[in-house]
């Protein structure tokens, strides 16, 4: 038997767009005591919110993040376009950490985004670089990530501390809910720099803010040496290492939402309250927090001081995420505990190796 079917007349700038929504009302987001969210009203939710949607996620290769029946479902990510995708869906190849080049997906129409609903897309994730020069982002982002024991509180207290850290090195921030229990912090800057360059200025912020906040804050990769506080994830810097976007949902009880924020808002801040449901009503009644965070694109050279400062004092280079080749000057791949001096080179190698 054929799954009920609707095809959505979507506005596109160029015009309207057919675009066919299987299953529509399939519940992606159960809803306790009432209504849950369906495929067709979250199909309805992006055409609200493509705009802004846009203007933060599109032009950029963007991975998806799908599951085939809702949020209880397993999720895979989809990089490449598939088969079948349709011409109003673009493309640009792009180069992996592995050296790899491959197509991935860019966004740059609303009814590509409701076609990626269509697909099951639940999470947004784009690069921190455009499509018409890949390699070099257009923003530092930093995620504030709260360890067992920490919160929304002791992230925000982090959050104001890294706005004054960045301005200090002549970078103005944006601020987001990352749509689950951190914090992520943007900073727009000219593409000038590669994704090692930025990933070296994000370290830099990192490590000043722990200076700043060292018993509150920390640049530890190992979980077992975080302790009870916000975590700087700075390998969230890295190539083709991202984050939710704005004003993508999350596969989570509730459809909370990424979604950027006023500095005025966040002592107040409940993120529990931006929602698939609440968001056009905010965006129709204060607009866009972002609307203007690429006017005045900064530049990282005071990071990068900070960093060669910090590199003649003795802190070089910090771990890589386990998928990345070995890269030079980074520490053993294993966690502290299980380290033993003897087995290990000085450059992180093993002694077999």
């Amino acid at each position: 038997m054929a799954s009920e079917r609707v095809v959505l007349t979507v506005a596109d700038p160029d015009g309207e767009q057919q675009v066919a929504l299987s299953s529509p009302n399939k519940v992606i987001w159960p809803v306790d005591g009432g209504d849950g969210i369906t495929k067709a009203e979250y199909a309805d939710y992006v055409q609200q919110v493509s705009v802004p949607f846009l203007a933060a996620n599109g032009e950029r290769p963007v991975s998806l993040e799908r599951f085939r029946d809702g949020i209880g479902s397993a999720g895979f990510f989809s990089k490449n376009p598939p088969k079948g995708t349709p011409d109003y869906v673009d493309a640009v190849t792009v180069t992996y950490n592995s050296g790899r080049s491959h197509p991935q997906i860019v966004l740059r129409r609303p009814s590509a985004v409701v076609w990626a609903v269509q697909m099951n897309t639940l999470v947004f994730h784009p690069w921190a670089s455009l499509a018409s020069n890949t390699d070099n982002p257009v923003e530092l982002r930093i995620d504030l990530d709260p360890q067992p024991g920490t919160g929304i509180v002791e992230a925000v207290a982090a959050a104001h501390e890294l706005r004054s850290v960045l301005r200090e090195a002549g970078l103005e921030a944006f601020i987001k809910t990352s749509g689950n229990r951190g914090l992520h912090v943007f900073a727009p800057i000219v593409p000038e720099w590669e994704f090692l360059t930025v990933r070296h200025a994000v370290i830099a912020a990192g490590r000043e803010l722990e200076r700043w906040m060292p018993d509150r804050v920390t640049m530890n990769w190992w979980k077992e040496e975080r302790g009870e506080r916000i975590f700087v994830d700075f390998n969230q810097a890295n190539r083709d290492r991202t984050m939710a976007g704005a004003y993508s949902p999350r596969a989570l009880p509730g459809a909370p939402v990424s979604t950027p924020i006023e500095w005025e808002e966040l002592d107040n801040l409940d993120p529990a309250r931006f929602t698939v449901r609440s968001i056009p009503r905010r965006l129709a009644e204060i607009g866009d927090p972002w609307a203007q965070m690429q006017d005045a694109p900064g530049r990282i050279d005071t990071l990068l001081q900070w960093w060669e400062r910090d590199v003649a004092d003795g802190l070089g280079e910090l771990s890589f995420p386990p998928e990345f080749p070995k890269m030079p000057g980074e520490p053993p791949r294993v966690q502290p505990s299980k380290r033993v001096a003897a087995n290990w080179n000085d450059d992180g190698t093993p002694v077999d190796a």
